[in-house]
């Protein structure tokens, strides 16, 4: 239906193009309710924000045409607020396009068109036809104008803008704005950010809402899609975050389980948020997550269990045996070297220097040399390798345990043999 009044309108256009004056001095006139309606005074201006308006009275009644942009082009007046046109009666009762018709006359807005012919940039003026229905604030009571011709008219007030902008600016300015939509929520994004998925796609409403302001919307194309758009994530797209979080979660290893587990529990509040929780089952996956590295050693306290026990009681871990479980020691095998000092791969993972399957920070003999590491300061040889994880603490290419560094295996070397009787034992000297 509004397409059929948007080609009657143009078919009008078509008929009545018979009736064109040629002017050859400025005017402003129309057919008003079958008679000619000519302006006695017309001049145009060019506001702050680039809209531009044509104005012909004659002392008794004005005319108000107003587009969004000083360009030559087709506005269609009745679809979007941004273009008007205006007719004030002697009595200051005010009639717009953008008042719409009372149900009672018509379900659809009245469109209307604006054309700007020509803008002489030389003299200042411009030079297009109008036609249009406006409505009173009840949308009861009309005026009409068809056959209108503004010729030659003179701006009087503010300044033509070098490079105006135009419809197919504000096109182009919403297809960018699509696209970064779009990008949110692209297949190769591992999860879908809930703030940047509303901020873009309040950014591609308001581009969207400019395109419309501008352009005009006859068919009304634009203001469906934005009706279209929700932008809020979906329940779907949060269920799809807190899949690929949970999965990510339960492959987690003691360098990235706080990470991950922080994460999956981020995810799974917006899956509250986004979908609802209606029997509580994903807030007692939350309630059950411990995320937690209480003693601060880089190892989260689910890691801590060591004896695996199934209710996963920690207080019965204790490696060294000095009274405080591990989820609460910063050394957590007494060696004197802080737990989050122990050596670990690239991805923060514990490693075992002298692989007998302990792992460092469980290791009280870290290289495997036979000396506690806690008596195994400092760089002997200098190599850049302290000495608890050095197994040939003076270089001399014989291992420190080659050397009877602990003649009586109490893991301390002060029974070290020290052959030249110089101060200094054997596994110290090269």
């Amino acid at each position: 239906m509004k397409k059929l009044i948007l080609l009657a309108l143009v078919a009008l256009t078509i008929c009545s193009c018979g009736d064109e004056v040629e002017f050859n001095t400025p005017a402003f006139q129309g057919d008003r309710a079958n008679q000619l309606w000519r302006a006695e005074a017309f001049s145009a201006s060019i506001n702050e924000n680039g809209v531009l308006t044509i104005t012909g009275t004659n002392n008794i009644e004005t005319v108000n045409l107003r587009v969004p942009s000083v360009s030559e082009g087709t506005y269609v007046t009745g679809s979007v607020d941004a273009i008007e046109a205006e007719y004030i009666d002697g009595f200051g009762t005010r009639f717009s396009t953008n008042n719409r018709p009372d149900e009672t006359v018509s379900i659809y807005p009245e469109l209307g068109e604006i054309i700007i012919e020509e803008i002489d940039l030389i003299s200042a003026t411009f030079t297009g036809t109008f036609r249009f229905l406006a409505f009173d604030a009840e949308g009861l009571n009309s005026v009409g104008y068809t056959n209108g011709i503004f010729f030659k008219v003179p701006l009087v007030s503010g300044t033509i803008p070098a490079d105006p902008l135009v419809c197919s600016d504000f096109e182009a300015a919403s297809d960018v704005a699509l696209m970064a939509y779009e990008a949110t929520f692209d297949s190769d994004l591992e999860f879908i950010d809930s703030d940047a998925f509303e901020a873009a796609c309040n950014a591609y409403v308001a581009a969207l809402n400019d395109q419309r302001n501008f352009c005009a919307d006859p068919d009304e194309s634009i203001q469906d899609t934005i009706d279209d758009l929700t932008c809020q994530l979906s329940c779907e797209q949060a269920t799809a975050n807190r899949v690929e979080a949970e999965t990510q979660y339960n492959a987690a290893t003691i360098g990235n389980y706080l990470t991950l587990c922080a994460q999956y529990e981020f995810y799974l509040l917006e899956q509250i948020e986004f979908c609802g929780d209606e029997d509580g089952s994903i807030q007692a996956e939350i309630d059950g997550l411990n995320c937690n590295d209480s003693d601060g050693d880089g190892v989260p306290d689910v890691f801590e269990n060591f004896n695996g026990d199934p209710d996963g009681n920690l207080e019965d871990d204790d490696t060294d045996l000095d009274g405080i479980p591990n989820y609460l020691d910063d050394d957590d095998d007494g060696d004197g070297i802080l737990t989050a000092d122990e050596a670990v791969d690239e991805d923060g993972n514990p490693i075992d220097t002298d692989g007998d399957m302990d792992v460092d920070y469980l290791d009280n003999d870290d290289d495997g040399d036979g000396l506690f590491s806690n008596f195994e300061m400092g760089d002997t040889d200098g190599d850049g390798v302290a000495n608890y994880l050095d197994n040939d603490d003076d270089g001399d290419t014989i291992l420190t345990i080659d050397e009877n560094a602990d003649p009586n295996a109490d893991g301390n070397p002060v029974d070290a043999v020290d052959s030249d009787m110089d101060g200094t034992p054997d596994y110290l000297q090269a």
